[in-house]
Parts: structure tokens; C-alpha cells; sequence
């Protein structure tokens, strides 16, 4: 068997192209004593990967030149020489963007397939889902009656996030692009209405939708938006920063919000989240989350690509906004 792998080639500076990344085909190899040998069946796709690619301070590690790309994967132990795991148990982890791994085992989970399908793992059970539980929750801390305001509402965070806080009893908008997307989002999702940055002024939009201001804003986007959105906060706003996926590509120096001194009108926080802060209460968001999908308050969204050669351009859908929900590549048999 052989095992396809895109590597990190060099960094990129502005969007990701050609020149990023190179493939390498190589046998797969036997796990040693203490490892596992996983095929990947999913691949997680996540405006972070952008981050992880920059030469710089953060939260992990940068991948290093030469290294599989890191990314969230699900898949199934083929072989296993690790008493914690054996063989046709299913796994998830961060095995990279790769259709085989072998690992001693460190970071991997067990899950149950019959419980959830796999691909929900990587979704509203896996990264996406604890950073939207804990990012509004113990950040946001929406109270009931609230006006939730979420930007790049479609996408894996945003929809969750909308849906948890109707679930608490908040007013929720979302902003997002293009009619499909907000039509989703007020008829599926059940969001109180959608704003579509492409064809609307955000400003006024927000001003229609939140007449009584924003309470809790959570942020995938940054930019633009989040600084049309400090304009309507009101008295001890909670500003939650996820991410600001209109800068990851800059070449040039990553806008600022040149309206935060709303925040000290107002009294307002800004607060980042990275998901890994809240690892020990993974099991128990899970549970909730599994709980609300099952009783269908909460209805996952996925957009799932066939093909690891695929890689390259379906990772690029998320700074194009093409992707619709949850971006998940379904990596396919090995040569």
C-alpha cells in the first residue's frame, strides 16, 4: 500500500498556491512497538490551518517546512501495537493530510461510529463544535432575551453558534454571504434574520435587525465587520474574537478596529478563544451537543469533497467563501 501526503513545501505569503505545497507518495510503513497504524477516512479543513502555516508566535506550533500538513482527520487502527487502541477501532486526532499514519498513540480518541456518523467528529462533535460551545458560553455568556449577532455565520463555528443561542433564548442574526446562505440560515438553522455583507450595508443592516443594539457579538471574520458591529454594541457587550478570516491572507498588516473605543464607551469586552484552552470539558460539551442533535435543536451542515488530491483547492474554498457548513475532505483509497 502506499500513502499519498501533502507537505508543507514553503510558507506563503498572502493566499496559499502551487508553490506551497508538494505531494509525496511513500510506502506505508509497519507501526513499531507502542504505535498505531490509522487510515484516514476524513480530513478536517479550518480557516486555523492559514495561521499554522506563518513563521510566528501563537498559540501551537508553526508546521515546519517539509512536515505533513496538520489537520484534524477521523479514521480507523489497521494495526495497532499500543495496549490503549486495537485494530478496527475508530479514531480521531490530528494525523494530517494523509491517507495512512503512523502514531504512538498521543492525541488520539476513540469514538463510536454508531453513536454519530464519522464525519460528525470533525464537525459539531470535534474542533468546530467545542470552540462554538465554549466560545459563546463561557466567553459570550448569552443570557436569555439577548441579541446574538454572529458573523461568517454559515460556516462550521457560525451556524453552531447561532442555533446554541436560540437554544438559550437569544435573538440571533448572522451575517454571511450570498442569499443562499442567509435563506439557510433563517429557514434551516432558525436564526431570526441574516444579513448579506455581499449585497447589503452591514451598518444599516444591523441597525434594521438589532434595534435594541448587540449584547454578544461572536467573530469569525474580523475586519470590515467587526468594526460596523462595534457601532451597535450596547452597555457590557461581549465581543467574542474566534478568528478573521478577511485577514488571514493579507499581504499587507492585518486591519485593526478602528471603532474600539466603543468598548470603553460602553464597558464593553473583547475576548480571544482558542479552542484547546477547555480540553478537560471536551466529554461534557460533547454530550450536550450529541443531546441537542439528537432531540433536532441543532442540525449540523457539512460540505464534504471526495479526493486527498483535491486538497489544495478545496482548502482555499474557505478564504473564497464557497464552502456551505462544516468543509470536510473525504480522502479515498491509497494506490
Amino acid at each position: 500500500m502506499q500513502n499519498k501526503q501533502w507537505r508543507l513545501k514553503q510558507r506563503p505569503f498572502g493566499e496559499p498556491n502551487s508553490d506551497t505545497w508538494e505531494m509525496t507518495v511513500e510506502d506505508v510503513g509497519e507501526p513499531a512497538d507502542g504505535e498505531v497504524l490509522v487510515k484516514v477516512e476524513y480530513v478536517s479543513l479550518d480557516p486555523a490551518m492559514r495561521g499554522w502555516l506563518n513563521d510566528a508566535k501563537s498559540y501551537i506550533e508553526p508546521v515546519g517546512i517539509g512536515d505533513v500538513m496538520r489537520a484534524g482527520t477521523v479514521g480507523q487502527v489497521v494495526k495497532s501495537n499500543n495496549d490503549r487502541f486495537s485494530a478496527g477501532d475508530y479514531v480521531v486526532g490530528y494525523d494530517g493530510v494523509q491517507q495512512y499514519s503512523i502514531t504512538d498513540g498521543k492525541g488520539l480518541h476513540k469514538v463510536d461510529p454508531n453513536l454519530a456518523p464519522l464525519s460528525l467528529y470533525l464537525g459539531v462533535l470535534g474542533m468546530p463544535g467545542m470552540t462554538g460551545y465554549f466560545g459563546l458560553l463561557k466567553t459570550g455568556q448569552p443570557k436569555e432575551g439577548e441579541t446574538v449577532v454572529v458573523s461568517g455565520a454559515a460556516g462550521a463555528v457560525g451556524g453552531l453558534v447561532g442555533q446554541i443561542a436560540k437554544i438559550k433564548g437569544c435573538r440571533v442574526v448572522g451575517i454571511a454571504g450570498g442569499e443562499d446562505k442567509c435563506k439557510f440560515l433563517v429557514d434551516e438553522l432558525g436564526f431570526d434574520a441574516a444579513i448579506d455583507y455581499k449585497s447589503e450595508n452591514v451598518k444599516k443592516a444591523l441597525k434594521e435587525t438589532c434595534p435594541n443594539g448587540v449584547d454578544v457579538f461572536f467573530d469569525n471574520v474580523g475586519g470590515d465587520i467587526l468594526d460596523d458591529v462595534l457601532t451597535k454594541i450596547n452597555m457590557r457587550a461581549r465581543i467574542v474574537i474566534c478568528g478573521a478570516i478577511s485577514q488571514y491572507n493579507n499581504t499587507t498588516p492585518v486591519k485593526g478596529p478602528s471603532n474600539y473605543l466603543s468598548l470603553l464607551v460602553n464597558r464593553a469586552r473583547m475576548e480571544g478563544i482558542v479552542v484547546f484552552d477547555n480540553v478537560k470539558e471536551y466529554p461534557q460539551a460533547m454530550q450536550e451537543i450529541g443531546g441537542w442533535v439528537q432531540q433536532g435543536k441543532l442540525k449540523p451542515k457539512e460540505h464534504i469533497v471526495d479526493g486527498i488530491d483535491t486538497f489544495p483547492d478545496t482548502l482555499m474554498m474557505l478564504f473564497k467563501g464557497k464552502n456551505f457548513g462544516k468543509l470536510l475532505l473525504k480522502v479515498g483509497e491509497s494506490a
